[in-house]
């Protein structure tokens, strides 16, 4: 029987702990900051990285890993034989991760399955924490294809920004509009639609953020069974227990995660965002 490794990247929120148990090899992205270049996860922490972000005038800039070190990662898996490596990444839309992962699976003759989860974060780890479940039960590999492409398929995930700033510095909007939405408090929300960061509304406060993220998910769940809730932030953790205490009035019986989300994703969102992610069965 072919045993399955499963691999993911550092923007895949989940406790190091549940990785360790299940099995599950990370390759960390790169993240640079004045001409320094620091492994995400590994040689700089999540409160460092949030200190930098703020102290400097320069956005951060991020980088996918190097062909050569998923070549180097999947050949170590694959030493065993009858192995085979099933590989999730964030969304190919906002990194070129996917791309190079699946760069260094053309050399290793079929033996690497590259995913693209087309989410971030806690909801990428919908997808590779019910990979490794279903491996360590001896699934096949065809069987959890179809079951993490259900997963990705009844997600989903949205965006809270607490500041325009981050986006202004990433390219996303010009700095006119930025200050403009500084001075009225306007805090964007988006939604990954097919991976894609999608623009959805604006609010102004954070009882208008909350009613939003409320509604739309009393609405989008509106007769399904929830599986897990997941909120990601950028010291943003008083909001965030405010978010899941108002969805737990809506529905009951789902696990919930409250987690600070990795550098890389602070990088574009900026201290202060959230992003509220769930997936129904």
């Amino acid at each position: 029987m072919t045993k399955i490794k499963i691999v993911t990247d550092s923007t895949c929120d989940i406790e190091s702990s549940i990785l360790q148990e299940l099995g599950v090899t990370v390759v960390p992205l790169s993240i640079n900051i004045n001409g320094k270049s620091y492994l995400d996860g590994v040689d700089i922490s999540k409160k460092e990285f949030a200190h930098l972000l703020v102290t400097n005038e320069e956005l951060p800039k991020s980088s996918q890993p190097p062909v050569g070190e998923f070549v180097r990662i999947y050949e170590e898996l694959l030493d065993e034989p009858d192995t085979h490596v099933l590989s999730i990444h964030m969304t190919s839309a906002m990194s070129g991760t996917v791309a190079s992962a699946q760069m260094a699976a053309d050399e290793l003759n079929g033996r690497v399955t590259v995913v693209d989860s087309c989410f971030i974060s806690i909801a990428l780890s919908f997808q590779v924490k019910r990979a490794a479940e279903l491996e360590n039960k001896g699934a096949s590999l065809d069987s959890i294809l179809n079951e993490i492409a259900d997963i990705r398929s009844k997600t989903s995930l949205y965006i809270v920004v607490d500041t325009l700033e981050y986006l202004a510095k990433g390219g996303r909007i010009g700095k006119g509009k930025a200050l403009l939405g500084s001075l009225l408090k306007i805090k964007p929300i988006a939604s990954l639609q097919d991976g894609s960061y999608t623009p959805v509304t604006t609010k102004r406060s954070q009882k208008q953020v909350l009613d939003f993220l409320s509604e739309t998910f009393e609405k989008e769940t509106d007769s399904k069974d929830v599986e897990h809730v997941g909120i990601a932030h950028i010291e943003a953790e008083s909001f965030s227990e405010q978010v899941m205490e108002r969805l737990k009035k809506v529905r009951q019986h789902f696990s919930s995660s409250i987690l600070e989300t990795s550098p890389i994703i602070s990088t574009h969102t900026g201290p202060g965002a959230i992003a509220l992610m769930y997936y129904t069965k």
